[in-house]
């Protein structure tokens, strides 16, 4: 809990800490997720963070240590923006595996298919995943790529994949079950196919 004397860059190592130890699970690996529309915010507070580094990969390394990129993408990207769309509209963006509510972040609505909107979404994602790959290359980083679907559709062995590609027992990840499921239904691939007919 930061104090109230501390400045800003003290404020900012706390958050820091918090962070890892909160993304770590009482292992001595510690995970991040990091979305696109926060990313210059994320990389602001890094260079105050550590101003005498000036590659965004130094910083990160100052931070977090050794570090396995993950670059998780959805290459369909209409399906990725009905997903949006309808969590935007329905205040609805995780449940749990029983469909109870995990996370809401508006009063639930009703979802209203709108193919302006989902043209702009679809532009944004594959705006988000060139300005990725962009970022990658000029860091000279070599990402380790993992496909939505396919993460969703198999998650034990994406997270064997990723235990191996740390150097980590693979068979750790048997058993697992994932927290959540996908909200996608039938209402999302009616809005999937009308959007291709349409656009």
């Amino acid at each position: 809990m930061p104090e109230p004397w501390w400045g800003e860059r003290e404020t900012l190592a706390g958050v820091f800490r918090a962070a890892i130890a909160e993304g770590n699970g009482g292992t001595d690996v510690s995970g991040i997720r990091l979305q696109r529309h926060s990313f210059n915010f994320f990389h602001e507070k890094l260079a105050l963070l550590y101003p005498g580094e000036h590659a965004d990969l130094a910083r990160l390394r100052r931070a977090f240590g050794s570090t396995l990129f993950i670059h998780l993408r959805r290459r369909d990207k209409v399906e990725q923006a009905v997903s949006y769309l309808k969590a935007h509209q329905t205040g609805l963006w995780h449940v749990a595996l029983d469909g109870s509510e995990l996370e809401r972040l508006a009063p639930p609505g009703e979802p209203v298919y709108d193919a302006d909107e989902l043209r702009k979404h679809v532009e944004t994602m594959t705006g988000y995943d060139r300005d990725w790959n962009a970022w990658f290359q000029r860091e000279g980083i070599e990402p380790m790529c993992v496909d939505y679907d396919a993460l969703a559709a198999d998650p034990v062995r994406t997270v064997k994949e990723i235990l191996g590609r740390l150097g980590r027992d693979r068979a750790a990840a048997d058993g697992i079950v994932p927290g959540v499921r996908k909200l996608a239904d039938s209402e999302s691939r009616d809005w999937v196919a009308r959007y291709r007919s349409e656009c």
